[in-house]
């Protein structure tokens, strides 16, 4: 019975620990819009350095909390692109005053 519950603790253990590194693989990038094409979007950083990133379809997009196509964005925009372990884009999240 204590070998059952030692096991169990340790498959727990191993658990978390790969939860753990798979949410801070996670990256993201805080900028402003410059531009948006189809699949891609174009951004400037705090220092004004230009990064571009080709969002997937599957890439979640929201404006001001909203459920948004990446075509609503708008040059000024405040955006942050979450990117996953492998540089895919997994969501952006813009904000418009």
């Amino acid at each position: 019975m204590l070998r059952h519950a030692v096991t169990c603790l340790m498959v727990v253990f191993v658990l978390s620990l790969a939860a753990g590194f798979t949410q801070a693989a996670d990256q993201t990038h805080d900028g402003t819009v410059v531009s948006v094409a189809e699949g891609k979007l174009i951004m400037a950083d705090s220092t004004n350095k230009e990064h571009s990133h080709n969002i997937g379809p599957t890439a979640k997009i929201t404006l001001n909390g909203k459920e948004a196509k990446l075509a609503d964005l708008k040059k000024g925009d405040k955006v942050k692109v979450t990117t996953s372990e492998d540089g895919k884009v997994s969501a952006v999240a813009a904000t418009r005053a």
